[in-house]
C-alpha cells in the first residue's frame, strides 16, 4: 500500500514534513497573499475561512506535507499526495502551493523531484490536476516532462467543481 505521508523526504533544498493541525497560523501566513492564488480555479483562498476550509481538507486526506527551506527552517508552502489508485498503478500529487518569495528559485522543482523519485519507487503513473487558468502551473509541470492528457470537472474539499487539466509523468 502507498503511504501516502511518509517522513524523512528530504534534498538540499527542502523538506517534506508530515502536515499538523498546528501547521495552520504558519501556512496561512503564506496562503494569505491573494497573488500565490491569482491563477489558481479558487482565487479566494487567501481569505482565512476560505483558506481553513482547504487546511481542514488537506488534514482529512492523510498525505498533505508542510514544505520547509532545509537551511532556514523557514516555511515554503505545501503539496500532498492523493487519490492512489492501486489497480491502475497510479496516485496523484498536488493542492501545492509555494509562498512567491520562493518563486523562480528551484523550490517547485526540487519538490516535484523530491515527490516523485519516492511516488516511482511504487507506483508507474502520477498525474497532476492543474487549473484550466492557472498557465504558469502547466508550464511549470510541461517544464518537467508531464503531458496534458485530460480534462475534467474536480470538485475540491468543501468547494464547487472547477475546470482542470489532467497530466500525467509516467515512471521512466
Amino acid at each position: 500500500m502507498f503511504d501516502l505521508q511518509p517522513k524523512n523526504l528530504k534534498n538540499e533544498l527542502i523538506q517534506l514534513i508530515p502536515l499538523q493541525e498546528t501547521d495552520f497560523e504558519e501556512l496561512y501566513a503564506i496562503a494569505s497573499d491573494p497573488l500565490v492564488w491569482e491563477q489558481h480555479p479558487n482565487k479566494l483562498r487567501y481569505q482565512r475561512e476560505v483558506f481553513q476550509n482547504y487546511f481542514e481538507g488537506a488534514m482529512l486526506s492523510k498525505g498533505a506535507f508542510l514544505i520547509r527551506d532545509t537551511k532556514t527552517n523557514e516555511a515554503v508552502g505545501s503539496s500532498r499526495f492523493y487519490d492512489f489508485n492501486e489497480k491502475e498503478n497510479s496516485i496523484l500529487i498536488g493542492y501545492t502551493f509555494i509562498g512567491r518569495k520562493f518563486w523562480g528559485n528551484g523550490y517547485n522543482k526540487a519538490l516535484k523531484k523530491i515527490m516523485l523519485d519516492y511516488a516511482f519507487q511504487e507506483v508507474n503513473k502520477v498525474y497532476f490536476h492543474i487549473g484550466a487558468h492557472n498557465i504558469r502551473s502547466q508550464k511549470a509541470i510541461e517544464k518537467i516532462g508531464a503531458i496534458k492528457v485530460d480534462e475534467f470537472e474536480v470538485e475540491y474539499y468543501g468547494e464547487e467543481a472547477k475546470l482542470n487539466f489532467v497530466y500525467l509523468i509516467q515512471k521512466n
